[in-house]
């Protein structure tokens, strides 16, 4: 991925709490010569491996975990918040549109796992993830007959990480004004996405204290 300085991510911290932020991944391996994607959750590990472990499932009917098998490398792709900014944001000029965005790309040689107790671990560990934050979590309980039959019909797997590559392009090379102009109109927009991308600018320290 191309990264200019001013919008490369590597602090560790960082990285790890933005995949467990935004955690539903896409995918990429290769089927020969053609690219393959999939669209899943994915949960980091950031302290197994040096570079942390992702861990994730996909139905058995997907083609793709049979691409594991020939040893490549695959890429998993996690979205941030993203959203158009306009010239007329800023106070200087000229200028042109841009889009800003946050995006962390996980590079690693995907293992399939098929002991029953891990896999069964994993959508415990699945489920607790995305269910903690609803006001009454549902527990998970399944009768063993038809968590048997979810079992067989999945392929779990993990990515022991080789690199990790952050990039957050948050107009950290503007001005302070124009910063301030950009979080204003991202702040006032009708548009959810663009008020969650000013809250990240926030988030990330790149508004200027006077900013509203």
């Amino acid at each position: 991925m191309y990264i200019p300085s001013a919008f490369r991510i590597e602090d560790k911290t960082r990285l790890s709490a933005f995949l467990g932020q935004h955690s539903f991944a896409t995918l990429i391996t290769q089927d020969g010569a053609t690219p393959f994607a999939s669209h899943l959750p994915m949960l980091f590990r950031p302290d197994l491996g040096e570079h942390g472990t992702l861990i994730a499932h996909l139905a058995r009917a997907n083609p793709q975990w049979q691409h594991f098998a020939e040893g490549r490398e695959a890429l998993a792709i996690f979205h941030g918040p993203h959203g158009y900014i306009s010239p007329s944001w800023y106070e200087t000029a000229p200028a042109v549109p841009t889009w800003n965005y946050a995006v962390v790309h996980a590079y690693g040689i995907p293992a399939i796992f098929d002991d029953p107790d891990r896999i069964v671990a994993l959508l415990r560990e699945t489920i607790s993830f995305y269910e903690s934050s609803l006001e009454q979590p549902w527990p998970g309980e399944l009768p063993a007959e038809y968590l048997d039959k979810m079992i067989r019909g999945i392929v779990a797997f993990e990515i022991p990480l080789t690199r990790l590559e952050g990039k957050f392009k948050l107009g950290q090379n503007r001005s302070a004004a124009d910063l301030q102009g950009v979080h204003q109109a991202l702040s006032h927009s009708a548009h959810a996405d663009d008020r969650t991308l000013a809250e990240f600018m926030r988030a990330e320290g790149h508004v200027p204290t006077t900013a509203s």
